[in-house]
């Protein structure tokens, strides 16, 4: 054969290769976005590349996959469903100590559920593999009570941490198992 027909041979597996490398990155990406959802997006906007935070994302797949998550049984719910009742009829007398208190409702219901409860940027990166939907409102809850400790939150403020706290604390409370994790 001609070397011309090698070169043309050579090429054509070369974009062959750089298609189907490009098929399976858009695939990847394709199933971090489903995952994660809104998540996908602020991690993102918060990375100085794409690459950058789609590692980011399956880091977080990889160290979720090696926890036991596990529902709660009836007695667990319905005791943390009382907590959290108390903790929305305290807030009428006292609103910081509601918030306060509905935290640590959240920590203890994620601690028996299996998930590490470090520090609160691990807590809601771990927290966002498999409820990235109300991950954002348990940030938001955590900035206000922060910004409450400062100084700069009111009452109001405040009554929407504790709805930010309730969507996760719902979402946490479910009975089903949650999605396998693929490293």
């Amino acid at each position: 054969m001609d070397a011309w027909v090698w070169i043309v041979i050579a090429a054509a597996v070369l974009a062959l290769a750089v298609l189907a490398w490009l098929v399976v990155r858009a695939r990847r990406t394709s199933a971090l976005k489903e995952r994660f959802g809104p998540e996908y997006d602020r991690v993102t906007a918060g990375a100085s590349n794409t690459r950058e935070a789609e590692a980011e994302l399956r880091e977080r797949e990889q160290r979720r996959s090696d926890f036991d998550i596990r529902p709660l049984d009836p007695g667990a719910r319905e005791r943390y469903r009382e907590q959290w009742e108390a903790v929305q009829a305290r807030f009428v007398d006292d609103p910081a100590g509601a918030v306060s208190e509905a935290d640590v409702l959240i920590q203890s219901v994620m601690r028996e559920r299996g998930y590490p409860v470090e520090d609160f940027d691990t807590r809601s990166a771990d927290l966002s593999v498999d409820h990235p939907d109300v991950v954002e409102n348990y940030r938001a809850a955590h900035g206000i009570a922060t910004a409450h400790a400062r100084g700069n939150a009111g009452t109001e403020e405040l009554r929407q941490a504790v709805k930010h706290y309730r969507s996760l604390f719902e979402e946490l409370l479910q009975a089903r198992e949650p999605e396998e994790v693929r490293p």
